[in-house]
């Protein structure tokens, strides 16, 4: 007994210290503070989903009423719940600020912690999906059947593939305790991944604006970047708070106040609006499983910017071109976004495909660029 407490001691001396006294560049900015706001985004979702599930029916006939029943007559449910559905919002706010943070100041030169990040990236979509469905309102089911109905894209087996992730012919009591279970479990595998995340950054040490990695112009984390992160904390909870308490519904949908109808289609199903760039790109694409592949690879491209540059580039701060490129990338991104949710039809269709293609081609030039650029430094 002695010696597992003693072990379990050493392992919490040794994370603390590998936090206190983690060498840290001085020169880092508040784009740096997403990484540790998102950390508080994820213990935050996972607490308060904890409390919410204790309510929660997963029936088809009971789910919607437990989810008014959490809201009118638990105590403080109504706060719980949303803080927990616009707390999804607040955090992917901070993963597109982090990510793009990455792309910006080459942070994705750090291999493995980009590519663990990514794989966080899409279990985190996949877990909004899933607790998107979970209310069971109008817009819930038809989100759930039209992205469920995907899958059938894949040939030879999709259609059989979707019969069992339904568990049935159509998205039914079956479907909503699958992606209840799931919904559960997932945020346990995400801070899983987190916690190998956090190791490779803590082998390689964080990058920073200036692309260097010296360990001559670094200082260690506490006290200095914890009061840095703290007012970060302070200044998104109490933005967040008021966001709550004024306008809790503005990012949701209307449709969603409705029970879930199978016999009564919404005149335009989309996603949240997280999910619209992707949901922009699979629509610009005339072929189901063209548009299927589309929205696959506009996440998983990501993986490949870590393979496409050496280890001693320079950081971007230093090319005036992918400057351009990437506020380019990210107008694409925005442009998407807001073409996602407008209806399918002329002119947003086209734009649709145009954005689409700007999104993919950022990938191409950035490479493009940065030979060009590293070819010119060589021969100065």
């Amino acid at each position: 007994m002695n010696k597992s407490i003693m072990k379990t001691h050493k392992i919490i001396k040794i994370i603390s210290n590998s936090l206190i006294y983690l060498p840290t560049p001085t020169n880092i900015n508040y784009w740096w503070n997403f990484g540790s706001m998102l950390g508080l985004c994820l213990l935050t979702q996972i607490i308060s989903g904890l409390l919410i599930s204790m309510h929660y029916s997963p029936s088809i006939s009971q789910a919607f009423d437990s989810v008014i029943h959490i809201m009118k007559d638990i105590n403080q449910g109504w706060l719980i719940r949303l803080i927990h559905c616009n707390g999804a919002s607040l955090f992917f706010i901070c993963l597109f600020i982090h990510i793009g943070r990455g792309i910006y100041y080459y942070s994705f030169l750090l291999k493995e912690t980009w590519s663990i990040g990514v794989f966080i990236f899409l279990m985190t979509m996949a877990t909004a999906f899933l607790g998107y469905v979970l209310p069971w309102g109008q817009m819930s089911f038809w989100g759930a059947t039209v992205i469920t109905n995907l899958i059938s894209a894949i040939p030879y087996f999709g259609s059989s593939m979707v019969e069992w992730i339904w568990g049935g012919f159509s998205v039914s009591n079956p479907t909503l305790n699958r992606f209840y279970t799931l919904h559960f479990i997932l945020p346990f595998l995400i801070l899983l991944l987190v916690m190998f995340h956090l190791m490779f950054l803590h082998s390689t040490g964080s990058s920073n604006p200036m692309g260097t990695n010296s360990n001559l112009n670094k200082i260690i984390f506490y006290p200095y970047f914890i009061l840095k992160d703290s007012i970060s904390f302070i200044m998104f909870m109490l933005i967040f708070i008021i966001f709550i308490l004024q306008n809790p519904y503005t990012l949701g949908d209307p449709d969603n106040f409705s029970p879930a109808n199978p016999m009564i289609t919404p005149s335009h199903i989309k996603p949240e609006w997280y999910f619209l760039f992707a949901y922009a790109i699979l629509r610009s694409i005339p072929n189901k499983l063209g548009g299927v592949i589309a929205l696959i690879s506009s996440i998983l491209i990501l993986l490949i910017l870590p393979w496409m540059f050496k280890k001693n580039t320079l950081s971007n701060n230093f090319n005036f071109l992918n400057h351009f490129l990437f506020w380019l990338f990210s107008s694409s991104f925005f442009m998407l976004t807001w073409l996602g949710g407008k209806e399918i039809e002329y002119p947003f269709v086209i734009l649709s495909q145009f954005y689409t293609i700007l999104y993919f081609s950022f990938f191409i030039f950035l490479n493009l660029t940065n030979k060009t650029w590293m070819k010119i430094i060589l021969m100065k």
